[in-house]
């Protein structure tokens, strides 16, 4: 697990390479892929985290979340302030406040 910087930069760097990621998909518990992140500009910090939450927690349950929430730094903030800006930090607050957890599957590019 890595120790949280100050900012998300930071911590980022901290982060497993996510090279060799197509996407990941969250799957709920009727099997159900409810979001997709790809491998792309503008979501690639996000794969990265949530690939990193994968590796350390394997699913995405409270405590996986909250310590997401930590990696994500300072946008975890603005998050909270303008819900809908970030749909990805919004899904680990939602999960951190007792939605249900989701199983997070790592699609490999060329699958």
């Amino acid at each position: 697990m890595i120790e949280s910087g100050a900012t998300f930069k930071d911590n980022l760097q901290q982060l497993p390479s996510i090279d060799g990621v197509q996407r990941i998909d969250l799957v709920n518990g009727m099997g159900a892929v409810v979001a997709c992140i790809e491998n792309q500009p503008g979501k690639q910090g996000s794969l990265a985290v949530y690939h990193y939450l994968k590796q350390v927690f394997d699913t995405l349950d409270a405590k996986a979340a909250e310590h997401g929430l930590v990696v994500f730094g300072e946008h975890t903030a603005d998050a909270r302030y303008r819900p809908g800006a970030h749909p990805n930090i919004d899904r680990l607050l939602a999960i951190a406040a007792g939605d249900t957890p989701l199983r997070i599957e790592v699609i490999a590019t060329g699958h």
